[in-house]
């Protein structure tokens, strides 16, 4: 272990204590000089540590703060070791995740940033990114049929969900296929791509990338009315964490569908009329494509939404073929 996540782990441990850098110097077995180092190096990272003559070092604890060791302590025993990056500003994080897939990273490697200047959603567009945010990218190394990939969406809807309630202690629902909702208000959105490998023509790695409001006091006017944040005395590191735990135990056993039940339980639509518009768009789908009513019945087991439309028909509506409103 770095000098530094020794040094931190001290002052984590401390609770609210001060300690000397002499008796972390002692307690550590490290010089007062790289004790005084690490500390710097902390701060830098963002660590609030409070420096006091004749009393020592204390940690502040800053609930948003976004370390490597803080999501460490919050990702589950099976996946502790797996290759965690986290940054502070970042262009796009399934950018980064894509370069390390590129360079062989492992399956499970995890790209983590408080903001992003370029953040990408669906179709393209952009992801407004503001700070205080969490932008996780998550590379699957796939080793299931490319049929079931669609799963993977639903299976990392059902992870964010399921570690909002457990670490934020917030009740989250899904908007098929890809959005959570903290109070009827979207606070998460999930964009899954696919990187194929030319050789073979399969898909080679899966990026998940997941954006979570924590805040929405730097959100434009016009987005408030439907935009939400996960706010809250809770870890930041540690949603992510659980995030992550989450995700990579469901993607690992996608064909058994075991999160699916879990999917259809916190379904927003099921039995709600909602307006499918069928077709692609540039902006919007409300100005572009006619919107055709359906009441939404469920979920299928391969996460598509069972509806049914005025004239009495039946449809199984699958992502990419049709956009939902409520």
């Amino acid at each position: 272990m770095a000098t530094k996540d020794l040094v931190l782990a001290a002052l984590q441990a401390s609770r609210g204590d001060y300690l000397s850098g002499e008796e972390l110097s002692n307690t550590l077995d490290i010089s007062r000089t790289s004790i005084w180092k690490a500390i710097k190096t902390l701060r830098e990272e963002g660590h609030n540590i409070e420096a006091v003559t004749n009393k020592g070092y204390m940690l502040i604890p800053d609930t948003r703060l976004i370390t490597e060791s803080g999501v460490r302590d919050g990702l589950a025993e099976f996946c502790k070791d797996i290759p965690v990056h986290v940054f502070d500003t970042i262009d796009s994080t399934n950018a980064y995740a894509k370069k390390l897939a590129l360079d062989g990273a492992p399956d499970g490697t995890v790209v983590i940033a408080r903001t992003q200047t370029a953040g990408r959603g669906r179709l393209g567009r952009s992801f407004y990114s503001p700070r205080e945010g969490i932008y996780i990218s998550i590379i699957i190394k796939p080793e299931f049929d490319v049929s079931k990939s669609v799963l993977i969406t639903s299976a990392a809807a059902v992870a964010v969900a399921q570690a909002i309630e457990d670490v934020a202690g917030q009740d989250a629902k899904i908007k098929w296929v890809n959005d959570i909702y903290v109070n009827d208000k979207k606070v998460c959105g999930i964009l899954t791509e696919g990187m194929t490998d030319f050789e073979t023509g399969r898909i080679s790695n899966l990026i998940i990338g997941i954006g979570i409001n924590t805040s929405i006091k730097d959100f434009p006017e016009e987005l408030l009315g439907t935009v939400g944040a996960v706010e809250g005395d809770y870890s930041a590191a540690h949603l992510a964490g659980a995030v992550v735990s989450n995700t990579l135990k469901y993607a690992h056993d996608i064909e058994a569908r075991a999160f699916m039940d879990v999917y259809r339980s916190k379904s927003l639509l099921t039995g709600r009329t909602v307006m499918t518009y069928k077709g692609s768009y540039k902006v919007s789908p409300e100005d572009e494509l006619t919107g055709v009513p359906a009441k939404v019945l469920g979920i299928d087991d391969d996460g598509g939404l069972q509806v049914e439309f005025e004239d009495g028909s039946r449809q199984v509506l699958t992502t990419g073929e049709v956009t939902i409103r409520l």
